[in-house]
Formats: C-alpha cells, structure tokens, sequence
C-alpha cells in the first residue's frame, strides 16, 4: 500500500524524519534532487539516529561509530549487526509516497 509521507517543502537540506503509522522507528527521508530514499533512522549497531549522519553517494554513514548503510538497500557494514529497513519510494508532483 502506498501512503502520502511527505512533500518536498518539508525536506531541510535534502532531509526530514517522519513517523509512520504502523511502523516502530522513524523513517529517514533523502532527497538527491532527483530521487527519494527511505530507511530506517536507526543503526542496527547502537540504535544511534542516522538522520544526523554523512552522505557519500547513497550511502550514509552513524555519526557513533562508522557503520554505514546504503539508503537504497539499507545493506549495513561493520560493525552494525544487520541491515536498516528500506522502502520503496515514489515521487509524484511534489509529494513524497512510501510503500508500506
């Protein structure tokens, strides 16, 4: 199911955490300019939000301890134990959708 989350007037330096109904951790919102990302903001490594975290690409990097994840897999390195959630995006006319 897709759900309207957002649009990008909210978004504040390509960025913005929302909460999503039925969903226990905050969602991290990315916007490139071109394409939304979503993940989980948190690191699987310390619970540590990632929303505060360097870019490189699309991967985004715990300001805590290192572990990076890539936003549009959530694939996780050392030393996060697993991977974030990630979500399928769509961007229509300025709003922001995500699959739930």
């Amino acid at each position: 199911m897709w759900i309207p989350v957002a649009t990008l007037d909210e978004f504040r330096n390509g960025r913005l955490v929302v909460r999503v109904q039925g969903e226990k951790t905050p969602v991290l919102l990315f916007y490139t300019g071109e394409e939304v990302f979503a993940i989980a903001d948190i690191c699987t490594h310390d619970k540590n939000p990632l929303s505060d975290g360097p870019v490189e690409g699309e991967t985004i990097q715990c300001t805590r301890h290192g572990a990076r994840f890539n936003l549009r897999t959530g694939k996780a390195t050392l030393p996060a134990p697993r991977p974030v959630k990630a979500y399928k995006t769509k961007l229509e006319a300025g709003q922001v959708w995500l699959e739930v």
